[in-house]
Order: structure tokens, then sequence, then C-alpha cells
């Protein structure tokens, strides 16, 4: 019996200029554990004069998590930090009541032709922390535990495994992998966890001996160990841990109280949230998603 519940084909988001593939929320599965969204960004490729220019933009009750396999992205917010983040390194903003910000190319890699390649997620807050005053956290690439066993090189983005505790504050129990194999490389990923799945960067990768197409998010069955090997040269990603309940999703907007998103869009329409300092611009409320 197979350990793959769910085989998540993602949907193509153009974020302007390049695409992310959004397997998270899915119309099958909206959540894996606290993880509520989940886009893997390009590899994007940008000619000199040109790079990504997310503008500023709001977000509540949740938390967002960037990381980059390579390139540069520029994070300002409305606290006031201003952070390059680098491959490797971890990016944790906590939303909680409400933060804006903005994520761009810096102008180093503006005047290059320079390749974007990422992993975004947002965690969706437990409910007695969704309104924490805002916090943003940077992590750099030496801080994260990083291991090589069994032909596996792997990173531990967020929360425990292997032994390993990551520094990256949460707010409730959570796994986040990153697993770089060579041919015949094998994880063994145990049931510490309620829900988890695992994301397909890369073709090679094979769960329990059979091989999953690229880009693809393989939802797992609960409570039994799972063997991950590659054929090839493979990347793949690890996401999961404790369900925090139901939630609802609207824009950039994550609650579990569906009137708190509808303050959140009045909010934002009526220029409520702090600016990010240095930021002249800002992304409009949609009129319809």
């Amino acid at each position: 019996m197979s350990n793959i519940t769910q085989l998540l084909t993602p949907h193509i988001k153009d974020l302007g200029g390049f695409n992310a593939r959004r397997s998270l929320p899915h119309d099958e599965c909206m959540m894996v554990g606290p993880f509520i969204f989940f886009d893997h960004l390009g590899p994007a490729v940008f000619p000199p004069g040109k790079g990504v220019d997310v503008r500023p933009h709001p977000h509540i009750n949740l938390a967002t998590v960037t990381y980059l396999f390579e390139g540069v992205l520029l994070h300002r917010d409305s606290l006031g930090r201003v952070q390059e983040i680098h491959p490797g390194a971890v990016n944790w903003m906590t939303a909680g009541r409400g933060i804006v910000h903005s994520e761009r190319s810096p102008q180093s890699d503006r005047v290059i032709e320079s390749t974007l390649h990422a992993i975004q997620t947002w965690v969706a807050l437990p409910e007695e922390y969704q309104e924490t005053e805002p916090s943003f956290y940077h992590y750099p690439t030496e801080d994260i535990p990083s291991w090589t066993e069994n032909g596996v090189a792997g990173a531990l983005i967020a929360g425990e495994a292997m032994g390993k505790k990551s520094p990256v504050k949460t707010l409730s129990p959570i796994i986040y992998l990153d697993l770089c194999f060579t041919s015949g490389g094998k994880f063994i990923l145990n049931p510490d966890y309620s829900e988890r799945a695992i994301y397909t960067v890369t073709p090679g990768i094979m769960i329990d001996g059979k091989e999953l197409e690229q880009h693809r998010l393989a939802v797992l069955s609960a409570d039994t160990k799972v063997e991950i090997t590659a054929n090839t040269q493979a990347r793949c990603v690890v996401i999961g841990g404790e369900p925090v309940g139901k939630r609802h999703k609207w824009w950039n907007f994550v609650s579990s109280h569906p009137e708190r998103i509808e303050q959140a869009k009045q909010d934002w329409q009526a220029g409520k949230f702090e600016q990010v300092p240095g930021e002249t611009e800002f992304i409009p409320l949609p009129d319809n998603l």
C-alpha cells in the first residue's frame, strides 16, 4: 500500500516577470500541518536591468518563510527591517496582527544577469498567536543545522529532525527540510509529525521505490516511515507538522476568523496598515480573486 495519500500538481501563477508553481492551497488539500501556502519560484533568469519587484503588500495571522536555492532577495518591512537573503539562509516573518513587506532584487543583481530559485511558504499561526505582535528574524546559512549522510546533504530549515533542532523560532510543531541527493542517496523520514509532504524540486526523487514526477507535492499517510531515494542527482523539500485547525485564506490574508479577513481588507484599502520605510509603491487590494 502506498504511503502517498494525495499527489498534488501545482497551479502556475504569474508573479510579474516570472512564474511560481503553487502547490498549496490546493482544491484537494488546503494545508499540510500548519503550512497553508507553498510556492516554488523559478528558476527565473533576469537580464541586466531586470529583477524581482514584489511591491509592499500586507499579511495577517501567519508567518512567511523565505528560503533560496539560488539568487538574492532584498526584504523590507513595516518594522523597518532591511535584510538581504542568500541561499541556505532563512527569513521568518511573523505577521501576527499585521505587517507589510516588499521583496526585490538588490541593486547588485540588477547590473548583471541574475537567477532566482526559491521556495516561499506561509505557516498559519495557532489561534492564541494569530494577533501577536509582528516580528522578523533572519538566520544566516551557517546557523541552519546541516549534515551529509547516506548520499544526502540535508538542511533543517525549521523544526526538529534527525536529532537536530533548527534555531528558527516557530510557534507550533513543524518540520521543514531541504534534501539534496547524489545518485543512490537514501533518507528515512520518520513519522514524528501528524502531517507530512514531500515536494520534488527536481526529477529523480523516489518515494518507497516509486519515482515521482518533478514539481509534485506528495502528501503522506500518518504514522509510517517513508524511504526517500534518488536515481540521479536530485532535490526535494519536506514540509509538515501538527495541524492548527481550519483556516480561511483570501489574497495575502489568513485567519481562523472570516470577519478578521474582512477587517484586514478594509484596513488595507483605507491605508491603515503601517508603511514600509523607503517604499512609495504598494499592491492595491484586488477587486476579485
